[in-house]
């Protein structure tokens, strides 16, 4: 068990979560929405970023200008089967997606939806915090570690649990304001 360790599972669920956020469109244009949409590139299921370029050219267009332009149709098909909420606009050369503004209770809902998030994610955190708790009881336990040492790694935990929690709390509410303010 190593102080290493348990930060790193800690970063990794705040990445997680950081992911998620971005992912979430909050009535301006990010080319983020699009990292879950992967185009059939002959045959082989393609992220839209590695056939395309992705721009974001105002505050509520993202604009998609594919290197080989027989992939625009199944471009298009992807956005639309990917359920992002945002219809394409295919001219012939390149695929708009125009973002609508945002109503009040749409952003009511994604703060819901935010707030779930990041609590799934500080459950993860507790569940983390729990395991480690555990493993220092064992080896308390089986007198592989002495009761001071015991104490300070408990402390530990304890330090880098509250650190991840808040740090929870500031994307939340980072997001809830990106949303409710836009």
């Amino acid at each position: 068990m190593s102080v290493e360790n348990i930060n790193e599972k800690m970063e990794k669920v705040i990445d997680n979560l950081e992911e998620k956020f971005a992912e979430i469109r909050a009535g301006r244009a990010n080319p983020a929405i699009l990292n879950k949409v992967n185009v059939d590139y002959y045959g082989t299921p393609t992220p839209i970023n590695q056939v395309a370029s992705v721009s974001v050219p105002e505050a509520r267009l993202i604009v998609i200008q594919p290197w080989d332009k027989s992939l625009l149709s199944p471009i298009e098909k992807a956005i639309s089967v990917a359920d992002i909420g945002i219809n394409p606009m295919n001219d012939g050369n390149l695929i708009r997606l125009a973002f609508p503004e945002l109503t009040e209770e749409r952003r009511k809902e994604l703060s819901k939806e935010i707030k779930k998030m990041a609590e799934d994610a500080k459950v993860a955190i507790r569940n983390i915090r729990r395991d480690e708790m555990d493993g220092v009881k064992e080896e308390l336990k089986n007198n592989n570690i002495s009761e001071d040492e015991g104490k300070r790694l408990e402390d530990v935990i304890q330090k880098a649990t509250d650190k991840y929690t808040n740090k929870i709390d500031e994307l939340t509410e980072k997001k809830t304001n990106e949303i409710m303010t836009v």
